[in-house]
C-alpha cells in the first residue's frame, strides 16, 4: 500500500504549499528528502504570515533563510490593536524586503500601523499593494511625495483605511503605471474628490468602489465622464437608480460589470432596466449581481434571458478566497 513517502516530489510540494509557514518549517525535520523539498524555491513563492503574531526576530529569520529571491507575494499582519508594546512593521524591514526579495510583486498588509513607515521604504518592484485596516500618515500618498516611488505599481487596494481621504486619492495620480484601483470603506472620500481624481486617472482599467459613503449614481457619473477606457467596474448599489445606469450606456471598453448588495433602496433599478442599459454596452461580456437576493428568483431569469451574449452571475456575496494571491 502506497504511503505519503511514495508520492512524487511535485505532488508533495503541492500538498506542502497548503500548510501554514510554521508547519512547513516543522516538517523539514521529518527526513532529508522533506527538508530538501521545504527548501525548494517553488514552495516560497506565496507566503501568508497573518496567522501568527510574528516577532521581528522570526520575520528576519524567515527573510534570510527561506524567502529572499524566491518570494513573489507576501501577506503580513501588523499589530494595530495589540497595544503599544506589540512589535510594529518597521522601515528597516520594508527596505530589507526590497533588497533581499527582488521578485516580490505583491504585498498585502493587514491591521498595520504604517504611520511611521514611509512609502519610500516599500519595495520598488511591487505591482500590487493591498492595505487592509491599516493606519497611514497624512503625507503617505500625497502628490508632493517622490514621483519615482513604486514606478511599477499597477494595482492598489485600500480596504478600511480610515485616514484615506481626497488628498490621498489625488496623490495616486503620480503612479503612472496604475491600472486597477479598489476603494473599500474609505468613508472620507467625497464625490468631489473622486470626480477630480478620476479626471487625472483616466488610464484606469478597473475600478471598484465598495462600502463607501459615495452614492452609486455619483460614482457612475464620474466614471462616464473620465474613464472611457475602463474595462471592469464593481460597485455597491447604495444610491443606485435607473438614471445612474444611463451614465453607463455606450461605454466603449467596459467588459465586466458587478453590482453588490446588500443595501437596496426604493430607487433600485429593476432587472429589466439593468438589461436595457447593458444592451447599449458593446463589449460587455460579464454581468454579476451579488447579495441582492435575486438568485433563483424571477429577476435572475430576466437578466439571463435579456443578455444572452453575457455571462450572467447572480449569487450571494462570496466569502473571501483563501487563495489570496490569485
Amino acid at each position: 500500500m502506497a504511503t505519503l513517502f511514495d508520492l512524487p516530489d511535485l505532488v508533495l510540494l503541492e500538498i506542502f504549499s497548503y500548510l501554514p509557514v510554521r508547519d512547513r518549517i516543522r516538517i523539514s525535520r521529518v527526513c532529508h528528502r522533506w527538508k530538501r523539498l521545504v527548501d525548494d524555491r517553488w514552495l516560497w513563492r506565496h507566503v501568508d504570515l497573518t496567522l501568527y503574531t510574528m516577532r521581528p526576530k522570526v520575520m528576519w529569520h524567515l527573510l534570510r533563510r527561506y524567502m529572499a529571491s524566491r518570494l513573489y507575494s507576501l501577506r503580513m499582519g501588523g499589530y494595530l490593536f495589540s497595544g503599544s508594546q506589540a512589535p510594529q512593521l518597521s522601515p528597516a524591514l520594508m527596505r530589507a524586503l526590497g533588497q533581499k526579495c527582488p521578485n516580490l510583486k505583491r504585498l498585502c498588509l493587514h491591521v498595520a500601523d504604517l504611520s511611521m513607515v514611509p512609502i519610500t521604504s516599500l519595495p520598488s518592484t511591487l505591482r500590487t499593494l493591498e492595505l487592509h485596516s491599516c493606519e497611514i500618515s497624512m503625507i503617505w500618498l500625497q502628490k508632493e511625495q517622490d514621483p519615482t516611488v513604486l514606478p511599477l505599481l499597477e494595482c492598489i487596494v485600500l480596504d478600511r483605511v480610515p485616514a484615506f481621504r481626497d488628498e490621498h486619492l489625488q496623490g495616486l495620480t503620480r503612479f503612472r503605471a496604475l491600472r486597477s484601483l479598489v476603494l473599500g470603506g474609505t468613508y472620507r472620500v467625497t464625490e468631489t474628490g473622486l470626480d477630480a481624481s478620476l479626471q487625472e486617472l483616466s488610464y484606469l482599467q478597473r475600478l471598484e468602489v465598495l462600502g463607501c459613503t459615495l452614492s452609486a449614481d455619483s460614482t457612475l457619473l464620474a466614471i462616464s465622464r473620465h474613464l472611457r477606457d475602463v474595462r471592469k467596474i464593481r460597485l455597491t448599489v447604495g444610491g443606485l437608480s435607473a438614471q445612474g445606469l444611463v451614465f453607463l450606456e455606450g461605454m466603449p471598453a467596459l467588459e465586466s460589470l458587478c453590482f453588490q448588495g446588500p443595501l437596496i433602496t426604493p430607487e433600485m433599478p429593476t432587472p429589466a432596466q439593468i438589461v436595457s442599459s447593458c444592451l447599449t454596452i458593446p463589449k460587455l461580456r460579464v454581468l454579476e449581481v451579488q447579495g441582492l437576493g435575486w438568485e433563483g428568483q424571477e429577476a435572475e431569469k430576466v437578466l439571463c434571458k435579456g443578455l444572452p451574449h453575457c455571462m450572467v452571475i447572480v449569487r450571494a456575496c462570496p466569502k473571501e478566497s483563501m487563495d489570496w494571491w490569485m
